[in-house]
C-alpha cells in the first residue's frame, strides 16, 4: 500500500471567505500514484474548516449569512473565549459546524465525487498562512 502527505497552505486576505482546493487535492492525488484508496483532505488550524459542497457562490453567501447569524463575531464581548484577549470565538464556533475535515474515496486514479461536489477551504479567521493536510493513501 502506497502513503502520500502533502501540506497545502493559504493565506485568504478577508477574515472569512471560502476556496475550492479541488485542484489543489486533484494534483496531490496526481504525484500520490494511488489509484485505488482514500484521500483525507483536513484543516490544520482550529478556526478554518474542509468541506464538501457544490461551486456556486449564492450557495457561499447563504453559508457566510447563516454562519454569521448562527455565530456572530460582534458583539466581541459576548465570547467567554474572548476574554483571553482573542476576537475570534466566532471562528472556533462556524468551524465546529462546517466541519474539520473530509474523507473522498479514489477510483481508477480519480476522486470518486457525487454529481456538483467539490473540496472547500473554510477561512473564519484569516489574514494569516494556515494549512490543509491531504493524506492519501492506497494502491
Amino acid at each position: 500500500m502506497k502513503s502520500y502527505r502533502k501540506e497545502l497552505w493559504f493565506n485568504l486576505p478577508t477574515r472569512r471567505g471560502f476556496l475550492n482546493i479541488t485542484p489543489d487535492v486533484r494534483d496531490a492525488l496526481h504525484e500520490s500514484g494511488v489509484e485505488e484508496g482514500l484521500c483525507l483532505v483536513n484543516a490544520m488550524h482550529i478556526t478554518a474548516s474542509v468541506f464538501i459542497n457544490d461551486d456556486e457562490t449564492g450557495l457561499h453567501t447563504d453559508y457566510e449569512k447563516w454562519l454569521e447569524a448562527l455565530a456572530p463575531h460582534e458583539p466581541i464581548g459576548q465570547y467567554q473565549h474572548n476574554r483571553t484577549g482573542e476576537d475570534n470565538a466566532d471562528a472556533h464556533l462556524k468551524r465546529q459546524v462546517m466541519g474539520r475535515e473530509v474523507v473522498v474515496a479514489i477510483t481508477k486514479g480519480r476522486l470518486d465525487f457525487g454529481p456538483w461536489e467539490q473540496i472547500f477551504y473554510g477561512e473564519f479567521d484569516g489574514r494569516r498562512s494556515k494549512r490543509v493536510l491531504v493524506k492519501i493513501i492506497g494502491e
